[in-house]
């Protein structure tokens, strides 16, 4: 009973004020000199990390919390509901962007077009390739995104922030083309919820891994859906947890799913949820404006000193041309974090850099 009490449904959105500043997000993390990856994977807050380690030490005593996690997972749902602006229960809960990517991609009916990014991210793309209805995939150049869809096009599939090459897309143009053709729209945010403000309600469906610049565990996922799209998608991977109470869904066929989008659900990770929640709560009391203006001044700073374009749409992460990797090593040799994508080094600005973590990954490029 007390189990089934911590697992309610969220009836309302409470989001938090977004009041904490730059500084005070800042006060939450360790550190992060060198660390210029959040791309890749962000670094733990302070909360986070000891969450982690005082679950894992209560487990090897013998005191698995499943009523703890259970409301971590809860929580969790809710202070990102309160990130992209919609209710709790307009969210579902799962573990991999493809998962929820091949959800979205059944709702497509046989032989349907679907316009997507040339170069984005594969995890987004192929379920839409492969899904067995057979769905007509056209990939353009993300700055024709808006300019290409037509009649002919049943969904826009894109990433608000391209992996690759930290682009922004214009989602405004792109979400307006797609409502004159009456198009349905899926964002991946994965690269953007934490650095750059979101409104999920301007998509029919928004989905969002949360270990990159949220700094949570690998394993927590969203998927933000509006409520008439809800409607058209199909539970394919329904399980316990995709019940109106799931701990009376654990048994049996005759079970009746939830109402709204957490019927979705896919059984959560547990112990990533105990890491997820107090990161999450960290970026969903956070002024993320003031963020968005930090981490791209920074990312702007770097470019200044390597000679970059400012783009039009600013952004958090910064890549370049590095085809033999050699600057990507020289980041690597002195002591920088950094990836290497497609062809292109890439850095990333979050809130635990600052303008000492732009000098020296300046310095180690030789400007």
């Amino acid at each position: 009973m007390v189990q089934a009490l911590l697992l309610a449904r969220p009836a309302r959105d409470d989001a938090p004020r977004r009041g904490l500043s730059v500084a005070d997000v800042q006060e939450r993390f360790a550190g992060g000199r060198g660390y210029l990856a959040a791309c890749t994977a962000g670094l733990p807050p302070r909360a986070a990390h000891a969450a982690i380690i005082a679950d894992a030490d209560a487990a090897a005593r013998g005191r698995v919390d499943v009523a703890g996690y259970s409301a971590a997972a809860e929580r969790s749902r809710a202070h990102f509901a309160a990130l992209v602006g919609v209710s709790p229960t307009r969210v579902a809960i799962g573990s991999q962007t493809s998962v929820f990517a091949a959800l979205v991609a059944a709702s497509v009916p046989a032989g349907g077009e679907v316009l997507c990014v040339e170069g984005d991210f594969a995890s987004l793309l192929l379920p839409f390739v492969h899904a067995p209805q057979g769905l007509r995939v056209r990939a353009v150049p993300l700055r024709e995104l808006a300019d290409s869809v037509t009649a002919d096009t049943g969904m826009v599939v894109f990433s608000l922030v391209q992996s690759a090459t930290g682009e922004v897309a214009d989602e405004r143009a792109i979400r307006a083309a797609a409502a004159r053709h009456g198009a349905r729209t899926f964002c991946d945010a994965t690269q953007a919820v934490g650095w750059l403000p979101v409104e999920a309600s301007g998509f029919d469906a928004l989905v969002c891994h949360t270990y990159k610049w949220l700094c949570a565990p690998r394993g927590v996922a969203f998927l933000a859906l509006s409520q008439e799209f809800e409607r058209q998608l199909p539970a394919l991977f329904a399980g316990w947890y995709a019940g109106a109470d799931p701990w009376t869904s654990c048994y049996g066929h005759d079970v009746a799913l939830a109402e709204d989008a957490t019927r979705f659900d896919v059984s959560p990770a547990w112990q990533a949820f105990v890491g997820a929640e107090p990161a999450l709560e960290v970026f969903a009391a956070a002024d993320l404006d003031a963020v968005h203006d930090y981490t791209t001044g920074l990312a702007a700073n770097f470019r200044r000193g390597l000679g970059l374009e400012i783009p039009e749409i600013a952004s958090a992460i910064v890549t370049w041309d590095d085809p033999d990797g050699c600057d990507l090593a020289r980041l690597t040799a002195a002591g920088i974090t950094a990836s290497g994508r497609a062809g292109r080094a890439r850095v990333a600005f979050h809130v635990f850099n600052d303008d000492l973590d732009v000098e020296i990954a300046l310095a180690a490029l030789g400007r």
